[in-house]
């Protein structure tokens, strides 16, 4: 998974004028999430909360939590490459000192996606704070 760091979304996002121009930069982003094929995708898995189907897989290496995720709907997969960006490859410590409210608010994201997609990144976002916790 080669993805952007938080930062560097944040400032893609701010180059571009208008929002149609913003979705296709996220939808390109989520292009490089590796899809999981029929294996991984175990119900066990799904993320509950999203109005898409959601996986989200975790391993710790080195006391990093590693984090794959997919989705059946294309802009959520773009909205999962953000919430990886900021989350992936950190070790619990930073999982729960990062302030995922303002990454969001400074992209002005959760303005311009349906209160549902809202709900699911959410929902994202607690469970992988919720693997983390543990891991303390």
């Amino acid at each position: 998974m080669n993805l952007p760091s938080d930062q560097e979304i944040i400032e893609d996002l701010a180059f571009f004028d208008d929002w149609e121009q913003r979705y296709q930069y996220i939808i390109d982003l989520g292009k490089a999430l590796t899809p999981f094929d029929d294996q991984q995708r175990r119900d066990e898995d799904l993320v509950p909360g999203c109005q898409s189907q959601v996986w989200l897989h975790t391993q710790i290496e080195q006391g990093r939590l590693q984090l794959f995720a997919y989705s059946d709907a294309i802009i959520v997969n773009g909205l999962l490459a953000i919430v990886l960006a900021a989350y992936h490859n950190k070790t619990a410590s930073e999982i729960l000192a990062f302030d995922i409210d303002s990454y969001f608010k400074t992209l002005d994201l959760e303005r311009h996606i349906s209160p549902t997609r809202g709900n699911g990144l959410r929902a994202i976002v607690g469970k992988i704070q919720h693997l983390a916790r543990p891991q303390q």
